[in-house]
This record gives structure tokens, sequence and C-alpha cells, in this order.
């Protein structure tokens, strides 16, 4: 079933409203019935920081966030989920002539929320500038959210230690090992790491 376009926003279609809604910017909408839910936490009732999600299945707590935000009445995670899905069943169509007919793994799913992420900082950035606090504080309200599903985030302190670990690893020396460098970073701290910023650290270090 392919996602709703054009769909105004708090317009219902169907019986089941768990994949409709609306967002500003105009995003894709889910249909309804895309994923089963279940509901990981109390009503009303969110983790502290981020969820260390373990072997749980990540596809699973994002459709068990989703029926509990829409319990809580919880409007911003509601949206903000249902736009992690939506992008979530877009890789998953383009995965499938590559043979995966489950769409991607847990490790790619990681990267697509830290693409999101990055995205939203570029945004806020840009309503900065263009004076629109409102706009801004959505887009961090959406950063905070979109957080609570990945490991703690390594600050610039660990980046810059595991950045030097890799170099010594590797043996890099100079610009032309960076792809090195940077394949064993994504290979150790998918979903951890900003490798935006972790680019940048390895360059300075390799160009030092």
């Amino acid at each position: 079933m392919r996602p709703r376009t054009g769909v105004k926003p708090g317009e219902a279609r169907g019986k089941n409203k768990l994949f409709q809604g609306a967002d500003l910017r105009g995003r894709r909408y889910l249909s309804a019935g895309f994923c089963a839910s279940l509901c990981a936490f109390p009503k009303g009732v969110w983790p502290e920081g981020n969820v260390e999600w373990g072997d749980a299945m990540l596809r699973k707590q994002l459709s068990d966030a989703l029926k509990t935000a829409m319990l809580a009445k919880d409007s911003r995670r509601v949206s903000t989920v249902r736009l992690i899905l939506a992008a979530l069943k877009d890789r998953d169509i383009a995965a499938r002539p590559k043979g995966l007919a489950d769409g991607i793994g847990e490790d790619e799913i990681r990267q697509m929320l830290q693409s999101m992420i990055k995205q939203r900082r570029e945004s806020i950035t840009l309503y900065e500038q263009g004076n629109r606090p409102e706009l801004a504080k959505q887009e961090a309200d959406e950063i905070v959210i979109i957080e609570t599903f990945l490991p703690r985030q390594m600050d610039e302190a660990e980046i810059v230690a595991a950045v030097k670990a890799a170099i010594a690893e590797t043996g890099a020396g100079g610009l032309k090992d960076m792809g090195r460098v940077m394949a064993v970073l994504k290979e150790r701290h998918v979903g951890q790491m900003d490798f935006t910023r972790a680019s940048a650290v390895t360059k300075a270090e390799l160009g030092a």
C-alpha cells in the first residue's frame, strides 16, 4: 500500500486514524494499517533519556511509540514518529530491488534517523537566519524525539578519541587514507556518531 499524499491537516480518512495526520512542511503521510502496534510504555509515560533497545526490533519500538503517543495525545511525538515511519517505508521500497524483501536492517534505520536529525539541524540554522523561531523550535523538538530511538550520541571528546584510535589502527598517514578511517568509524559507531563531525575531525587529524 502506498503512503497517502495530499491529506489536509487533521483530516481523517477511514476508520483507522493511526497513520493519519498533518505535517506543516508537506511531507508524505503513512497509510492506515502500515504496522501493528503494542504499547511499550504505560499511557502517557515516556522513558527517560535515550532508550536502550537491546535486542528489541527497532521497527516494533517505533510502532509502539506511535500507539502510545496517540493514547497520550502527544501531537508532536505522533507527527514525528509518523515522519520516521514514512521515511522508513520509502527506504524499504527502495531496498526491494536489492533483494531485501523484509526491508532495511537496523543499522541502516539508525543511519536514516541520523540523517533526519542532520536535516533538522540544517533547517534550524535557516529558520534562525530567517527570524522564524517558532519553526526552529519545532525542528528542535523533533530532534529530541528522534534521538530517543538512537543509542546515546558520542560527544566531541569521544568522537576525537574514536577518530584517533581508527587512525592508529589503520595506519593512516594522510588525507588519501581518510576513506579507510571513516569506514572503520561507520562500522563501529553507526547510530552513535555524527559522521559529518567525525569526517571533519578526521580531515583535521590527517591534514595536521
